[in-house]
């Protein structure tokens, strides 16, 4: 299914592609037209000719071929004007056109009134303007077009398109950015003074309205309020004869159009020329056929067209012009019925250019003979998926024109090849017996599911279970012997062999009977459930895998935590070392099935002072247990023997770079006390600060310099000093206390010092309340705390 999904994908793209380039081409077309019409040169000139003004104009081709067509004379006449004027009588310059990424502006400079139509990122506009105008069917889509490209050049926040009328008043043929309600309001609009389009379109010359209050008293403002735009602008749209269409752009903000903006709608308006002319010209050609053919066409069923063969200078047909079409015509575009009017068969179905079909038609124009295609496929889009017809073109001729058809072949077929989807996606295959005669008929599916040759027809029903394996064959036999005694439907899986596999089925089956109840026909279906059953076969090797991994961890778990508990056994009530009290809290992660390397250590020196160290193993399991007993006895030893905190932390950094896990690394604190000084000198790995708690105040010590274990064959350790006071707290922890993903370490240190705060009391017995507080729901790792304490007074 999933490469099924890609291919209706990719289908669809190369739809759209094709629509995109057909639409084009005939832009293309239309505007060479134009210039043949003008100048009386040959096509390939016309087309050599737009391309040297796109040059000449720093234009793309789009936008040439769009002024080329509003510079169409009027239908009977002739003009004067040069194609490429501008509709406002002279030539626009070229635009340099941008050459690295477009600039972005921000919203705020846009709310605050600044100049927002950037010279390169305004024409650039052009271009995607050009591109959007091929597929602008409507006024009403023109404008919903012009809206969506003008508001980030100009602001603009609403788009009306006027169409005067032969009474003198205007008609409202498109808008967007304005509600229904407004839009029926202003949909006629009478020969009125003070109408800013009327005056544009007398004129047929822009009018700016940049002053709100000067406005309001010279003019009849659309929008209700009209304060809800602050500026306006109306430019006549020159048609090749007069002004008949006037655009409106209304922007929500005050302010003048700045001379870029206004050169961007001059531009825009002169484009729209060009669709606008288009339009209109399709649309004279086939009003006359049209009136007379078109209610014909609406009530005939099927695709069907009227052609009108279009002459090039030396007299051959060049192209058709569709004067009249049934709605379920539809062309490449997706254009269907009326909107197909005038416009050319080669721009709607650009393929058929020179193929039979177009053959066919010309002899059938000649000779007056109708003409029948061969079928052909077609593929077209239902209910928005990619369907497979069959077609067939007939053509006849009728007067100076053609009626052209397309007869469809396949309503049948489209039933047949949806069967022949479902057997093949579902892998099963219909059968059926006829039990007077014997015979038996099966789709090609089921033999493909059955292993079985084509060419040897159809098994028996009475034969069917010489297929299956020896130890499934009586089930299925018993199962065919029931159902033609007494009409039981069965639903039996078996399996044969198919070559060297094994293939697992499924056959289901029902008599039909006559009308006096006897069996005379036995309907089923066969399936292939290899796959199911491979699968299913593999899920419960996989959950017997699972279940024996468990297994094993879970001894792994128990093992881990028998070491760790030997290793690291916790003392049942506070201790007193070096006249400190001493207090330890060790808590296993309650998330996984691995025991994690946290450890701690808390002894009196040989010469009185008390050693303190609290570290973390990365990882989990045995590997961390056994880690965290290296280097928890080895720590131990060195300071015992007289080595300093940071020569014991380089020392045990070499040794963590050579054990067995070269990659291992881990963290640590290493303190002294010296208890004539009140003295702590302590050093770290890469691990967090000690709290100090004095006086009710908390805070972390500064942190010497030292990384993790591990990580460096040459770190720099560093000691940091603290003089201890009676009645001083010093907590030592890992970071299974602080860390909550995904927060940051300064937050977890942060909800410590608070709920140290909270929670602090000379009392023994403080830190379980203080843990339970800190520690809400699982814990996804190890947590190991020394609380140690300076006394008041004597203990």
């Amino acid at each position: 299914m999933a490469a099924l999904a890609k291919v209706v994908a990719r289908q669809r793209a190369e739809m759209d592609r094709l629509r995109d380039q057909a639409a084009t081409s005939a832009v293309l077309e239309r505007a060479k037209g134009a210039i043949m019409a003008l100048t009386g040169c040959t096509p390939d000139a016309a087309g050599e000719d737009l391309l040297q003004r796109a040059k000449a104009g720093n234009r793309t081709l789009l936008e040439e071929c769009w002024i080329a067509l509003a510079s169409l004379p009027p239908l009977g006449a002739a003009t004067e004007s040069p194609v490429g004027d501008d509709a406002y009588g002279a030539p626009l310059p070229a635009i340099p056109r941008p050459t690295g990424p477009r600039s972005v502006r921000s919203g705020t400079a846009r709310a605050a009134g600044r100049d927002t139509c950037d010279l390169d990122d305004g024409f650039t506009a052009l271009g995607s303007l050009g591109k959007a105008l091929v597929h602008v069917a409507t006024p009403q889509d023109l404008a919903g077009c012009l809206l969506e490209g003008l508001t980030a050049d100009v602001d603009a926040d609403a788009v009306l398109l006027f169409r005067t009328l032969p009474a003198g008043g205007l008609e409202l043929i498109g808008h967007a950015g304005i509600d229904a309600t407004l839009a029926a309001q202003w949909s006629q609009v009478p020969p009125l003074g003070g109408i800013a389009a009327l005056e544009a379109l007398r004129t047929r010359e822009p009018r700016w309205l940049e002053d709100f209050a000067t406005d309001r008293e010279r003019h009849l403002l659309i929008g209700d309020p009209p304060e809800r735009w602050l500026s306006r602008a109306w430019l006549p749209v020159a048609t090749g004869d007069g002004a008949e269409v006037c655009i409106g752009i209304l922007r929500a903000r005050s302010g003048a159009f700045s001379h870029k903006e206004r050169q961007l709608l001059r531009a825009v308006v002169r484009l729209c020329a060009g669709w606008l002319r288009s339009v209109r010209a399709r649309t004279e050609h086939s009003t006359a056929a049209s009136a007379a053919v078109q209610p014909v066409f609406d009530a005939l069923p099927g695709p069907a067209m009227l052609l009108t063969p279009l002459r090039g200078p030396s007299g051959e047909i060049e192209d058709y012009r569709i004067d009249a079409a049934t709605e379920q015509a539809v062309d490449v575009a997706g254009r269907t019925g009326r909107q197909l009017l005038g416009r050319r068969i080669l721009e709607c179905f650009p393929s058929i250019a020179g193929d039979a079909v177009w053959h066919g038609c010309l002899r059938a124009l000649t000779t007056g003979e109708p003409f029948e295609g061969e079928p052909f496929a077609y593929q077209e889009v239902v209910d928005g998926a990619p369907v497979l017809c069959t077609y067939a073109v007939h053509a006849a001729r009728l007067g100076n024109a053609l009626v052209i058809t397309w007869v469809r072949h396949d309503s049948s077929d489209r039933q047949e090849q949806r069967l022949a989807d479902v057997q093949r996606l579902g892998n099963l295959g219909w059968a059926n017996w006829n039990l007077v005669t014997g015979e038996g008929s099966w789709s090609s599916q089921t033999f493909i599911v059955m292993n079985r040759d084509p060419a040897l027809g159809p098994v028996r029903l009475t034969d069917l279970a010489r297929l299956a394996l020896p130890e499934d064959a009586p089930a299925l036999a018993h199962a065919v012997r029931e159902l033609v005694r007494s009409g039981l439907q069965f639903d039996v899986p078996f399996r044969i062999r198919a070559g060297d596999e094994v293939r697992h089925l499924r056959m289901v089956a029902e008599v039909v009977t006559d009308t006096e109840d006897e069996p005379v026909e036995v309907h089923g279906f066969v399936q292939d459930l290899t796959a199911q059953r491979s699968a299913e076969l593999a899920l419960v090797k996989s959950e017997q895998a699972i279940e024996t991994q468990h297994g094993v961890l879970h001894a792994e778990r128990t093992l881990a935590a028998r070491l760790q508990h030997a290793l690291l056994p916790l003392p049942t009530r506070p201790t007193l070392l070096a006249g400190l009290r001493v207090e330890v809290a060790y808590l296993p992660a309650q998330s996984g099935i691995h025991v994690g390397g946290d450890w701690f250590s808390a002894i009196e020196l040989p010469d009185g002072d008390a050693l303190f160290v609290v570290g973390d193993v990365a990882g989990h399991g045995i590997d961390a247990v056994a880690t965290m007993a290296q280097l928890r006895f080895t720590a131990k030893g060195m300071v015992i023997t007289g080595s300093s905190l940071t020569g014991a932390l380089a020392r045990l950094n070499t040794l963590l770079l050579h054990s067995r896990d070269s990659h291992g690394t881990a963290t640590m604190v290493l303190a002294r006390y010296d208890p004539g000084a009140r003295c702590l000198v302590w050093a770290q790995a890469g691990h967090p600060p000690p709290l100090l708690v004095r006086g009710g105040q908390v805070r972390y010590l500064d942190r010497p310099f030292g990384m993790l274990l591990g990580a460096s064959s040459d770190p720099d350790f560093q000691e940091a000093h603290c003089v201890l006071e009676p009645g001083d707290r010093v907590l030592l922890y890992t970071d299974g206390l602080v860390e909550r993903p995904p927060e940051g370490i300064d937050q977890g240190l942060a909800r410590l010092a608070a709920a140290v705060t909270a929670h602090h009391t000379a009392e023994p017995g403080s830190l379980a309340p203080l843990l339970v507080s800190l520690l809400e729901g699982e814990r996804r790792d190890d947590v190991c705390v020394v609380d140690i304490r300076v006394p008041t007074g004597p203990e």
